[in-house]
């Protein structure tokens, strides 16, 4: 796959009656064109703004934005207008006209490019078709639910013919079931019209259902980035481990109360999805270890993540469950007490 989308040494300082704020420092990172890239990181870190500055609806104050080979900084006002009409935008409070039906919501961008009223109307009911709203088309958004209005959204970002759709925040006002649907709806799209999605968010649940790759954004700065499956499965920050792992206090709580005792974790990265190496571990060594910790997830179809076992006090046992380990090529460390 090409690069659609590049950040080079980007940043965004906002100036305030109590002096300048740095919103984001030093962003490097290449998105890939037909791949769904997600960024997350906690309230205040930056997310927002970060996606805002991709399409320039926020002007970066230093470094570049790449688009498509272009430098969207040195563009003329025509061509930006034109490269933005690439890039739509899906929002948490989904922006519907509330004075205009579903159909003529969809066709909003359409009449901003003075597209014929006829044709507009043809390919926004396609695209609502798409969506599964295509029976709904005269209905007025006070009359949907959520899940409704952001499919409404979604259909519209589309009539434009986008390369890419930033997501920000979007499923955040919907329930756990209207999330998975919206999820599986941008899945097919990616999927079936080839459209790069980059989701902006704070939940991880959201990064493990949809993306292939993840930046997480920590204090105005990438923190680390890579492949969801590796990430997930060793994160290498504190920020990381953090919102993959859960809250840090957790952890010195099981070191605390295992001090002294020996533990191993464990990092399973797929290779050994659907085999339950803990149970042959214990009637191959002969030996019962105690799960402290897990913490796996389910990444496109395959178990990663990190489990910490206590040791039992023998040294020969301790020993063939490290040569078991090994045999089976899950990787593990000591975990220090």
């Amino acid at each position: 796959m090409s690069v659609i989308i590049e950040l080079k040494g980007m940043g965004k300082t906002f100036t305030t009656s109590n002096g300048s704020v740095t919103a984001l420092d030093d962003i490097n990172l290449q998105i890939e064109k037909g791949e769904i890239f997600g960024i997350i990181g906690l309230s205040g870190a930056g997310k927002s703004t970060l996606v805002r500055c991709i399409n320039f609806l926020e002007e970066p104050t230093s470094g570049s934005v790449i688009f498509k080979g272009k430098n969207l900084g040195t563009l003329s006002q025509k061509d930006l207008r034109a490269s933005r009409r690439e890039m739509s935008m899906i929002f948490q409070q989904f922006n519907l006209l509330e004075q205009r039906n579903v159909l003529r919501n969809v066709t909003f961008p359409l009449e901003l490019v003075k597209t014929d009223r006829k044709k507009a109307e043809e390919k926004a009911m396609q695209l609502l078709k798409i969506v599964g709203l295509d029976d709904r088309a005269k209905a007025y958004p006070s009359q949907l639910s959520g899940g409704q209005k952001q499919r409404v959204a979604i259909a519209r970002a589309l009539a434009s013919d986008p390369e890419v759709i930033l997501c920000d925040e979007a499923t955040s006002a919907l329930d756990p079931k209207t999330t998975k649907q919206i999820l599986e709806l941008l899945k097919k799209i990616n999927k079936e019209m080839g459209v790069t999605v980059i989701v902006i968010t704070h939940e991880m649940k959201v990064i493990e259902a949809i993306c292939d790759k993840v930046a997480i954004i920590d204090s105005s700065h990438i923190a680390e980035t890579g492949p969801v499956s590796q990430i997930f499965a060793s994160p290498k920050t504190p920020i990381g481990r953090r919102l993959i792992l859960g809250d840090d206090s957790r952890h010195d709580e099981i070191h605390e109360h295992l001090e002294g005792a020996r533990k191993l974790r464990l990092v399973f990265e797929g290779s050994t999805y659907g085999e339950p190496i803990i149970s042959a571990l214990s009637k191959q060594c002969n030996a019962s270890v105690n799960i402290v910790f897990a913490n796996l997830n389910q990444v496109e179809g395959r178990t990663v993540g990190q489990m910490v076992i206590e040791l039992p006090e023998d040294s020969i046992q301790q020993a063939d469950i490290i040569s078991f380990l090994k045999a089976r090529a899950v990787k593990f460390e000591e975990v220090k007490s």
